[in-house]
């Protein structure tokens, strides 16, 4: 039996014209007119895009205003960027090139007698447009209400600390658009090339590392907009993320880690015991920062806190670390650990606050008095202890053995993480080989 399908497939190379039509890239979009909504308080205008020859991909052009903008009623404006419109799409189908020089296609045009060109336009339109039809674009969503959108899809999803640098990210790219572009208004305005110029800005202001976290968060919220079909898709991914050698705080040599202990024995002990929490117990600087009075347990000789890779961990608290407690039983659980006044008490202040004070504090007390270098740090004596017990157990042991007893104490969550860290940090050194290169 002879099908309908068979027939469209082979009735003079029906199929092969239909391949060929569709292979074929149009050079411009239809243009639209954007009205925002009916708000006349916004600039409305027609919007198109081209194809750029040199990348092959469509581009959006700089949108047209017009006078369409001075009229106070919604019918005005409308008249107006409709005929911006339709004499836009003539132009387009005559040939104008916006990447090229279009002298010669306006002095045809001008050859035209004005009848001539009236006639045209109106034979034209009556074409097009069907009585009746209005090609306008359908109401796009405002920068920064797609920006607001996109916090609050993410706020759930973001820690206290993760959620306000996100946020300030934003706000800064957001208020960078303002200064810089402020024409763009809509959220499908905002293309790859814009957001590689910010970066770019934010790259030589700053650094590769802070250029790749305003990429990582923008392109987490675009995501978020993509996943709400509030865009198309998120071009941000396919920004490249650069090359940054991270600053490392290296170990302090064990005389200066014992000058360090001995001078703060006498002049801070309270932030000589938040050193030996890092030091003895392993926690980085701002998990210590989180500790409250209700999160030790002096008795089962254990500390609960929020690490770094999970809401919620045990430590036990080594004896040498018990010994430096001072009495916590009469402290009210809820009271943070460490504070400007001392060991227990009332803070108010976000996380990251309370760690800067804590950084500045060492930087005043320990750093400045034994004139260390940006490359040491709080976290400086994590690695150094980490180091110390390491090079300790491998004395005894082979170095898998030394490695899995070392990730229950340190916290690591593999056995690759762990071998990473030890190597970042120079923990393991190889035997002395002069014998195998003497002459």
């Amino acid at each position: 039996m002879f099908t309908l399908n068979d027939y469209l497939a082979d009735e003079h190379g029906i199929e092969h014209d239909l391949e060929h039509n569709l292979l074929k890239k149009k050079n411009f979009s239809s243009p639209k007119i954007y009205n925002a909504n009916g708000n006349l308080s916004r600039r409305w205008y027609v919007y198109f895009s081209f194809r750029n020859p040199q990348t092959g991909k469509l581009q959006r052009m700089k949108n047209i205003y017009g006078t369409a903008n001075n009229y106070d009623s919604k019918e005005d404006r409308l008249a107006v960027l409709t005929v911006y419109r339709n004499k836009l799409k003539q132009l387009l189908k005559e040939g104008f090139n916006p990447f090229e020089d279009n002298s010669k296609l306006i002095e045809k045009r001008n050859q035209k007698s004005s009848d001539e060109k009236v006639e045209e336009f109106i034979s034209s339109d009556s074409i097009e447009e069907p009585k009746g039809s209005i090609d306008v674009a359908e109401p796009s969503i405002s920068i920064q209400d797609a920006f607001s959108r996109g916090l609050k899809l993410k706020d759930k999803l973001l820690s206290n600390t993760t959620k306000r640098s996100f946020e300030n990210r934003i706000k800064n790219f957001g208020k960078w658009i303002i200064d810089n572009h402020p024409e763009k208004t809509s959220i499908t305005e905002i293309d790859k090339r814009l957001v590689m110029d910010f970066l770019n800005e934010m790259l030589g202001r700053t650094s590769p590392r802070n250029r790749n976290n305003y990429r990582t968060d923008l392109s987490s919220l675009f995501q978020a907009l993509e996943d709400d079909d509030i865009i198309e898709a998120n071009f941000i991914k396919k920004i490249p993320v650069l090359k940054s050698i991270p600053k490392r705080n290296k170990a302090y040599s064990p005389e200066v880690q014992e000058e360090i202990f001995e001078y703060l024995e006498k002049h801070d002990k309270d932030l000589l015991l938040f050193i030996k929490f890092i030091s003895y117990n392993f926690l980085r600087p701002i998990e210590v920062c989180r500790l409250k009075v209700g999160d030790l347990d002096i008795k089962h000789k254990k500390v609960n806190f929020q690490a770094k890779n999970s809401p919620l961990k045990t430590k036990i608290i080594p004896d040498i670390m018990i010994e430096e407690i001072p009495d916590l039983s009469k402290m009210k659980k809820g009271m943070w650990l460490f504070t400007p006044e001392g060991i227990g008490g009332d803070w108010n202040t976000e996380l990251e606050n309370r760690r800067d004070y804590f950084t500045k504090r060492f930087k005043r007390t320990v750093k400045d008095k034994f004139g260390l270098g940006p490359e040491f740090g709080l976290y400086s004596f994590r690695h150094t202890f980490i180091t110390k017990l390491y090079r300790q157990i491998r004395k005894t042991a082979t170095p898998f053995e030394a490695k899995s007893h070392l990730m229950q104490i340190t916290g690591h969550t593999s056995m690759k993480a762990l071998e990473k860290y030890l190597r970042e940090i120079d923990a393991e050194l190889p035997e002395d080989y002069s014998e195998l290169i003497k002459p």
